[in-house]
């Protein structure tokens, strides 16, 4: 990487680095995508980041975070095609991706434990799987609840020992394009001083960008991502790409006074749930929700494989019943508590271990939990899970709130079987990439995100000629002059932007979490249209110099929430129903509508899916933010033949991104 300076005004000039490729995050994805470029022979590679140890991968996890791939131990029968019918029948998911994620899911795995990454093994060094959500399969694997902080670390090390230079402090506000093609962005500095007279603006100059910077967490109030987690979707789409699946996210159990994901082995001890109201009354409201404390205890159990709310797991007292059990007490105003002290209860019942469900039971005892309390049966199961609390200063013997948390979107840019975007040089990685579809295993997303970072390489190791050499310099000048007017204008405002943070945050939790009425998601989306109307005439405000780089990630979340709000509208306004982690409810005289019924004669009643949608996802293309509906590729049928593809392959043909370059 070269470093020069440009002018931009008369007596400004921003500091102007240059590189081949230029990675923006530092979480998982971002740092596997920089190694996997420099080991298929792309040198001058560089990453900047806002905070370096700040994103989900570092800071997120559950009981035992989990990475999915193909099963290969014991017996099992599993193959590429098998896998992939698993990520592509969740709906809505590219069936292209759904195979190649499946192929590269192996490869992606070892190069983990290649680089250190404590998953374990068994004495003939098969690395034994365990069931996750979604899965039919034993796929899913873990090095614990710190699996991808210890992807995180490894790859620091890594990109270390390879020179790969990872840049801290830089927000990137602006991508700089010509016609359909990325040439670099615009960042904000905020190592540089309080004076500087460009207010830290930075230009980089590269041949391809790689976004990776994570999904939205900040657009939400009731969110178990890192705070300060906002991600690039509202300025990719400014810049002219696409985004597919936006109204797809995940909604599932989390503690809020420590972030964290409640999923596992925190649901399978069977904790009691309760809530506390204003006056300090102590409720077990899941026993107004259940028949039987069997029932119950069974479903609170199935939560921890089950974990994201879906709708599909209402009927006959499901799960997901423990979702809309949560919300309903939390959305009164009572505070939500599992206590890992005490079983459930249920007036005229007692709980008994032999008396759950058999899937339950089965696990308990195979597991050896035969514990007299949930706190005993997890520090029997599964230690580093009470461990990671109390690294917080949190004591699982003390009553711990929790709420039904935004936990993931499963949408993100739209790209291709390269990760590639529709805008030329600008690649997606991790969550930001949209290659899931509606649901998805537990663990995918970790995988997705490797595997993206092998394909990106591929590709950018065959053009590898085309990425060096100088752009013009005016695109990067306008873009320059076009960012400080901004930021001069947000020092100057008085629209404070941590309250329109806020506000964002309340109205999509209210209009656009895990249920949604149409009529409310219409109005948030034209206050969302109302909000980037104001953008140009009064920004977000920035109380200093300091604070520029916040009020410009509360522009960029402006933007996303218009995006999410305009895709979920569409797909509701097409007639869209019921799926994943989204229920919409209906009045029961809606034609269509389904009844679930409930305890107590009372039923709940929304719009189901139609089979027809699985198919479909909703696109929004930037700048204008236009929305449709766009039918996916289904599921590839690899009849290749050796000879064709060894040929094929020599002559660099099956590299998308041209023509690979030998070493």
């Amino acid at each position: 990487m070269t470093k020069s300076s440009l002018n931009f005004e008369p007596g400004r000039s921003a500091p102007l680095y240059r590189c081949r490729v230029l990675v923006v995050g530092s979480g998982a994805a971002g740092l596997n995508c920089a190694e996997q470029l420099r080991l298929a022979g792309v040198d001058d590679v560089a990453v900047i980041s806002t905070r370096r140890l700040g994103g989900t991968s570092y800071r997120s996890g559950s009981d035992k975070q989990t990475y999915y791939k193909l099963s290969n131990f014991g017996d099992t029968l599993d193959g590429p095609m098998e896998m992939a019918h698993s990520l592509f029948d969740g709906g809505a998911m590219d069936g292209g991706l759904a195979y190649i994620e499946s192929l590269y899911s192996l490869p992606a795995f070892y190069h983990l434990v290649e680089i250190g990454v404590p998953f374990p093994s068994n004495r003939y060094g098969a690395f034994v799987g365990y069931k996750t959500d979604h899965d039919p399969r034993q796929r899913a694997t873990s090095a614990g609840p710190k699996t991808s902080r210890y992807m995180v670390e490894k790859e620091l090390l890594r990109l270390k020992s390879l020179g790969v230079p990872v840049l801290d402090g830089l927000t990137a506000v602006r991508l700089v394009t010509a016609g359909r093609r990325v040439l670099g962005l615009v960042a904000l500095d905020e190592n540089r001083s309080e004076d500087d007279p460009a207010l830290g603006l930075t230009v980089f100059q590269a041949g391809a960008v790689v976004l990776a910077t994570g999904g939205p967490g900040e657009l939400y109030a009731v969110s178990v991502y890192p705070a300060g987690q906002v991600s690039l979707h509202g300025a990719a789409l400014e810049a002219g790409a696409a985004a597919v699946n936006l109204g797809e996210s995940q909604f599932g159990l989390a503690s809020t006074r420590f972030r964290w994901n409640l999923s596992g082995t925190y649901q399978q001890v069977i904790p009691a749930y309760f809530s506390l109201g204003p006056d300090g009354r102590r409720r077990d409201f899941l026993a107004g929700w259940y028949r039987s404390l069997p029932e119950l205890a069974g479903a609170v159990f199935l939560k921890g494989y089950q974990w994201p709310f879906h709708v599909n797991r209402l009927d006959n007292f499901g799960s997901s019943l423990v979702d809309l059990a949560v919300g309903a007490e939390t959305e009164s105003g009572r505070r939500v508590f599992l206590d890992f002290t005490r079983n459930p209860a249920r007036p005229g019942e007692s709980f008994d271990l032999d008396s759950l469900p058999p899937e339950a039971l089965n696990y308990l005892n195979r597991s050896g939990a035969r514990q007299a309390d949930p706190y005993r049966r997890l520090r029997h199961m599964n230690p580093e899970s009470i461990a990671i609390y109390a690294e917080h200063g949190i004591d699982l013997r003390e009553p711990l709130e929790a709420a039904v948390c935004f936990q993931h979107n499963n949408g993100g840019l739209k790209v291709n079987a390269d990760w590639e975007t529709d805008l030329a040089g600008l690649f997606a990685a991790g969550e930001l990439a949209g290659t899931h579809g509606v649901t998805r295993p537990g663990g995918a997303a970790l995988n997705s995100g490797q595997v993206g970072g092998f394909r990106i390489a591929r590709c950018l190791a065959g053009r590898r000629d085309e990425l060096a050499g100088r752009r013009p310099a005016a695109p990067f000048q306008a873009a320059l002059r076009e960012v400080y007017r901004t930021s001069r204008a947000m020092l100057a405002s008085d629209r404070e932007q941590g309250r329109w943070r806020r506000l964002i945050q309340e109205r999509m939790s209210a209009a656009a979490g895990f249920r949604r009425e149409p009529e409310r998601v219409r109005a948030a989306r034209r206050e969302a249209e109302a909000d980037r109307r104001r953008l140009e005439s009064a920004p977000p405000g920035a109380a200093g110099r300091r604070n520029l780089a916040r009020a410009w990630e509360t522009r960029n979340l402006v933007l996303t929430q218009l995006a999410f709000l305009k895709s979920i509208d569409a797909y509701l306004q097409s007639g869209g129903g019921s799926r994943g982690s989204g229920l919409v409810l209906a009045e029961a005289a809606v034609p269509g509508a389904r009844r679930v019924e409930l305890v107590g004669g009372r039923s709940l009643c929304f719009r189901p899916e139609r089979p027809g949608d699985r198919r479909l996802r909703v696109a929004v293309s930037g700048p204008a933010f236009t929305t449709s509906l766009e039918e996916v590729a289904p599921l590839p049928r690899d009849e290749s033949w050796f000879e064709t593809v060894w040929a094929d392959w020599k002559a660099g043909r099956t590299c998308g991104g041209g023509k690979r370059r030998r070493r």
